[in-house]
């Protein structure tokens, strides 16, 4: 079989080529200069100062995310202490980019296992924000606290955090409290291990979601931030938040991924709600 050779634009051969063959060549390099995939790799591939992610996990911490694969060993044997609810909340729990609800299932089993009501957010996979997704969210939303009767938990891990801080901003009315998992709500979006990935998936910038949104400022109810010095996905000091842009903080000691089933992340949460006043 003939070997396939590139050709110069410069090359004399080239300019031996047929011109209706240079044209196509020509309008070929258009439509892919304008297409989804460049745009999207562009977006990946955008050259931004250094100090724009300053404070993202190193290489270590990133790697040790893979600890997750030892958690189908672990689980079967591990005991986690749950005890009944005097304090019964609704919960919402959304999950991290790129993720289905099932990755938030064993949460959501230890708190049902308590007493609480744990609901997904009925989205599926969380491929990023739009305005549809948005409106899709308030209706799931409202329609937990009418037929509960009640304020709604909101928690988020990573990326889902985000959504429930805006969520909470949007209908005060209908949370009792915002709980963060490991989300960069705070400081340079940029100061994380996955921002390239995020903006070629969504094609679109973190610097301009399509939803608008003050990603520091406050939600207007009860706020606590879960953060982890371990994590190696998100800044630590981006998840943490400042005074100001969250009512608490409280440090854990796990992977990103462990915030969906790390033990001290479950006590953690159970001891929130059980904290929560509706």
């Amino acid at each position: 079989m003939a070997q396939l050779r590139f050709i110069p634009e410069r090359s004399p051969e080239r300019r031996r080529l047929p011109a209706p063959l240079i044209a196509a060549g020509a309008q070929a390099q258009q439509a892919y200069a304008a297409s989804q995939l460049a745009r999207r790799l562009a977006l990946a591939r955008e050259v931004i100062p250094q100090e724009h992610e300053a404070g993202k996990p190193r290489l270590v911490r990133l790697l040790g995310e893979a600890d997750i694969f030892l958690e189908p060993l672990r689980r079967p044997r591990r005991k986690v202490a749950v005890a009944p609810s005097d304090n019964r909340q609704v919960v919402m729990i959304i999950p991290g980019f790129g993720t289905r609800p099932s990755r938030m299932r064993y949460l959501a089993r230890h708190m049902e296992a308590a007493g609480h009501i744990a609901k997904r957010w009925g989205q599926g996979r969380n491929w990023g924000p739009n305005p549809e997704r948005f409106e899709q969210i308030e209706a799931r939303l409202a329609e937990l606290y009418a037929r509960h009767g009640r304020k709604v938990v909101l928690v988020g891990w990573s990326l889902g955090g985000l959504y429930a801080r805006e969520l909470a901003k949007r209908q005060p009315e209908m949370v009792a409290k915002v709980i963060t998992m490991g989300s960069p709500f705070s400081g340079s979006p940029r100061a994380n291990n996955v921002w390239r990935a995020y903006q070629f998936i969504t094609g679109h910038s973190v610097d301009a979601p399509p939803v608008e949104a003050e990603l520091a400022v406050k939600p207007p109810v009860e706020t606590v931030a879960l953060w982890s010095a371990n994590d190696g996905v998100i800044a630590p000091r981006c998840a943490a938040g400042r005074a100001g842009e969250r009512d608490r903080a409280i440090p854990l000691r796990c992977t990103h991924m462990g915030f969906t089933y790390d033990p001290q992340v479950i006590s953690t949460l159970l001891a929130e709600l059980e904290t929560t006043r509706v």
